[in-house]
């Protein structure tokens, strides 16, 4: 059972990857600063990094030792999440950040502002 785990894991951090290389890649296409670094063979892990203006960036890490999301504003961390609810916070920005290629006043919220005041006391914060 733990070898099928462990290679489904490695599949989803494979997909992950292309993924965020696709979207670097569009966000660039349409003006939008967005970087994706590939380690190692390119295919077994990645950095995402998106601009979403106003001192405003995320950073989404993926490896074979985990999935992670950081967004921070002015250098500063706001919030750091992991494993699925990382990926859910990487499909709410990508879907945001292209419907603003459509409508260019859309606004991008910090993830902070959409958890709930009972989960900010699980998220670490940065000093």
């Amino acid at each position: 059972m733990f070898p099928r785990l462990a290679e489904q894991y490695r599949a989803l951090v494979r997909d992950l990857v292309m993924s965020l290389q696709a979207l670097a890649s569009s966000l660039q296409k349409r003006g939008h600063v967005a970087s994706c670094y590939g380690c190692g063979d390119g295919s077994d892990s990645a950095s995402f990094v998106a601009d979403l203006g106003e001192n405003h960036m995320v950073r989404f890490l993926v490896s074979d030792f985990g999935i992670s999301w950081i967004e921070s504003r002015d250098g500063h961390e706001l919030v750091k999440l992991e494993g699925a609810e990382a990926i859910q916070e990487l499909h709410r920005v990508a879907a945001i950040l292209q419907s603003t290629l459509a409508t260019p006043q859309a606004v991008v919220r910090p993830a902070i502002d959409s958890v709930a005041p009972t989960q900010l006391g699980s998220r670490p914060e940065a000093a």
